[in-house]
């Protein structure tokens, strides 16, 4: 299927950006840069497309011309991702919200700009996906949810109805929320664990016995 948008520029040259990157070529979207850090771009997937050495060439197109996609994967205690979102946004830029087509995504969810919900995910309706969130290949986030600010639901995670989540929150692999749980800010829930009551700010939840413990 073939995605009407301007021309886009990637954020980052990492597995995330190169999974990213696949999903627009799929969908007919043209990638006119990647920007990077990195000397080389070592995975195949971005051969024959522009390198720009670092983020401060991006400022060579301007704002009207281009869309950004943020390629930066989205790690437990690292604010780099958002921190890219917020200092392109105050310049102006803008981000665009990249959904694969084998994502299942109700027209009645609320999804703001600069999401990313990857193959096999699905977000049902009166979902709310809050700026810079990643909903990651196959994972699920079920009815009424509220996510916020720069989530990573990594993938297979699953999350019941009604799930409030802080900003800057991490949700495992594979990891179980059970329904009408909140989820306070930069919580991190370890891969597998299976969530049963409510967390506060700054915490981090292990699996299997769903150890608590406060971030410092």
């Amino acid at each position: 299927m073939k995605h009407k948008t301007k021309p886009v520029i990637i954020i980052g040259s990492g597995g995330h950006a190169s999974v990213l990157l696949d999903v627009l070529l799929s969908q007919g979207i043209e990638v006119i840069a990647v920007s990077s850090n990195e000397s080389v771009i070592e995975r195949r997937i971005f051969s024959g497309i522009n390198h720009l050495r670092g983020n401060e060439a991006i400022y060579d197109f301007s704002p009207d011309d281009v869309i950004l996609v943020n390629g930066v994967g989205s790690m437990p205690n690292n604010d780099i991702r958002a921190t890219i979102h917020r200092n392109f946004i105050d310049k102006g830029y803008r981000f665009l919200t990249v959904i694969a087509d084998s994502a299942i995504v109700s027209e009645h969810a609320n999804i703001e700009e600069g999401c990313q919900i990857l193959h096999k995910a699905v977000v049902q309706p009166g979902t709310q996906l809050s700026a810079c969130s990643i909903v990651n290949t196959a994972a699920s986030v079920d009815h009424d949810c509220h996510i916020g600010f720069n989530n990573h639901i990594a993938p297979g995670a699953t999350l019941s109805g009604q799930v409030i989540t802080g900003d800057n929150v991490h949700i495992g692999t594979g990891a179980n929320i059970i329904h009408c749980i909140n989820i306070g800010q930069k919580t991190v829930i370890g891969a597998g664990a299976t969530v049963t009551k409510h967390i506060e700010a700054n915490q981090i939840v292990y699996p299997a016995k769903n150890f608590i413990q406060t971030r410092k």
